[in-house]
């Protein structure tokens, strides 16, 4: 079996009314669960964006040609 993960306690402050809309969708057994999956979207987000960055530093931007190529191979729903 592999090693527990490592948690860190944290003590963060927000609005009341944003605590109460967090509450009310999280359950209160469930904030710190609801606020860890949402950190870690927002991570992989912001590794994303760097990325995104990186490469754009490297290769340049996107042109409109690339941009419109890209959107007509995209799949329609």
């Amino acid at each position: 079996m592999g090693e527990p993960l490592r948690s860190d306690k944290m003590s963060i402050t927000v609005p009341s009314d944003v605590a109460a809309e967090l509450r009310a969708r999280a359950g209160q057994g469930n904030v710190s669960a609801y606020i860890t999956h949402a950190l870690v979207r927002q991570l992989e987000h912001d590794r994303l964006g760097d990325l995104v960055a990186e490469l754009r530093e490297f290769h340049g931007p996107v042109t409109e040609e690339e941009l419109a190529a890209a959107r007509a191979e995209w799949p329609r729903s």
